[in-house]
C-alpha cells in the first residue's frame, strides 16, 4: 500500500481502543495501539532504507566520551550532542535525508489524536493539529541491552510538542517532571504501535528508557527483535 493511502492528507479522527488515550501528566498523552500493524510494517521497511542512506545508523558519543547504547538515524536535521546540523559532521560530513511529507501528516494526526481526545484540557494544544509541522526526526534503535538515561529534549528552538512512536519490543518509559531527573515520575510500558505525545506544561519534562523487554514485539509489526522509536520535533531552525 502507498504512503498516501497509509497516511492520507486529511485529518480523520478514528476510534481508539479501550486502553486509551490516557493523560500521564499535563500535556502528556499516551495512546496504546495507535499505529496499525500494516503501518508499523511499512515504517519498519522505511527504517531499513534510512539506515542504508547517506548517514548510517550510529551511536552518538556524549561530550564526556560516553557512547550511547542506543543507535540513531536522523531525518530532516542531524542531531548530535547537543545541537542540530544539516550535515552529520560527527559521522561522515554528509547531509541527512529529507524529512518526509508523510511523516508531517502522521505527526499532525498524532497531535490531533492526543489533544482532541478530551483527556487534555489545554485548548491551545487541541488547536495545534492543523499547524503542527515537524521538521526533524530522531529514529532510535534499541537492542536488548540498550537504555536511555533521563534527559530533556531542549535542543530545539520551539516548544511545539514531541511526537513519539514505538515499534517492536515493549519498553519501560519513565516520564518525569521539568525540574529534576529524579522523582516524581511515572513509569509507562510502551508497546508496539503506541503513541506518546508531550507538549504544553510537559514539553521539557525529563524522560528516559530504563529497560527494553526482549522478544515482546507484536506479531506482524515487521521487526523481529529490538525496538524502533521515532520522535518527531519542530526544531525552530531554518
Amino acid at each position: 500500500m502507498s504512503e498516501d493511502a497509509l497516511f492520507p492528507l486529511e485529518l480523520v479522527r478514528t476510534e481508539t481502543n479501550d486502553a486509551g488515550p490516557r493523560l500521564v501528566a499535563p500535556g502528556a498523552v499516551h495512546i496504546p495501539g495507535w499505529l496499525t500493524l500494516e503501518q508499523q510494517r511499512w515504517i519498519v521497511a522505511r527504517f531499513g532504507e534510512w539506515t542504508q542512506g547517506p548517514v548510517p545508523l550510529r551511536a552518538a558519543t556524549l561530550p564526556g566520551g560516553h557512547q550511547m547504547s542506543v543507535r540513531t538515524v536522523c531525518l530532516g536535521w542531524h542531531w548530535q550532542p547537543y545541537r542540530y546540523t544539516r550535515e552529520a559532521t560527527d559521522v561522515n560530513g554528509r547531509p541527512v535525508l529529507d524529512f518526509p511529507d508523510w511523516m508531517v501528516r502522521l505527526g499532525r494526526k498524532a497531535v490531533d489524536a492526543a489533544y482532541a481526545s478530551g483527556v487534555e484540557s489545554d485548548q491551545t494544544l487541541s488547536a495545534l493539529a492543523t499547524t503542527y509541522t515537524p521538521d526533524a526526526a530522531l529514529v532510535n534503535y534499541y537492542d536488548d541491552g540498550a537504555a536511555m538515561g533521563m534527559h530533556q529534549d531542549k535542543d530545539e528552538r520551539s516548544n511545539a510538542p514531541v511526537v513519539s512512536l514505538s515499534i517492536g519490543d515493549t519498553c519501560l518509559f519513565r516520564f518525569g517532571n521539568t525540574h529534576t531527573r529524579t522523582k516524581p515520575y511515572t513509569d509507562v510500558k510502551l508497546h508496539s504501535g503506541d503513541l506518546f505525545v508531550f507538549g504544553g506544561a510537559s514539553r521539557f519534562a525529563y524522560h528516559g528508557i530504563p529497560k527494553v523487554f526482549p522478544e515482546t514485539a507484536a506479531d506482524g509489526c515487521g521487526l523481529s527483535r529490538g525496538r524502533i522509536n521515532i520522535t518527531m520535533r519542530v526544531t525552530g531552525l531554518s
